[in-house]
């Protein structure tokens, strides 16, 4: 009986740190969308990187999307943008998905990373209207 409580507390704390590393990934990508900061979300993006918003995919340079976000957020300044899931997929793709709200509108977000290095880099963002 003793193993399996002291195994079920090695699954809690590794579960508890996987959970803690996810949030780390995502807590500067998260304030920056907060903000409405294009300038920092891009900090986290990939060279290039896939962007639907509203249905409509395309893939554009760090640069390129600096400027299609900073047109979204002048045209969706955000009010609030929150975290409410987080996970891996078995590839090891790590994701994010929230709620970006703006006066009276709300979007869906996916944000995917991939590791590069010791960093978490976004190669796709989603806004999807509710």
């Amino acid at each position: 009986m003793k193993s399996i409580k002291w195994a079920f507390t090695v699954i809690l704390i590794l579960a508890a740190q996987f959970a803690w590393a996810q949030a780390e990934i995502f807590a500067p990508i998260k304030d920056a969308l907060k903000a409405g900061s294009a300038k920092e979300v891009v900090k986290s993006f990939n060279q290039s990187l896939d962007i639907n918003l509203e249905g409509e995919i395309k893939t554009y340079s760090k640069a390129q999307a600096e400027f299609v976000l900073r047109d979204f957020f002048k045209k969706h300044p955000p009010t609030d943008f929150t975290i409410v899931h987080t996970g891996s997929s078995k590839g090891g793709l790590q994701y994010a998905i929230g709620n970006y709200k703006s006066n009276s509108e709300t979007y869906n977000v996916l944000i995917r990373v991939k590791q590069a290095g010791n960093d978490y880099l976004v190669h796709e963002i989603s806004f999807v209207k509710e």
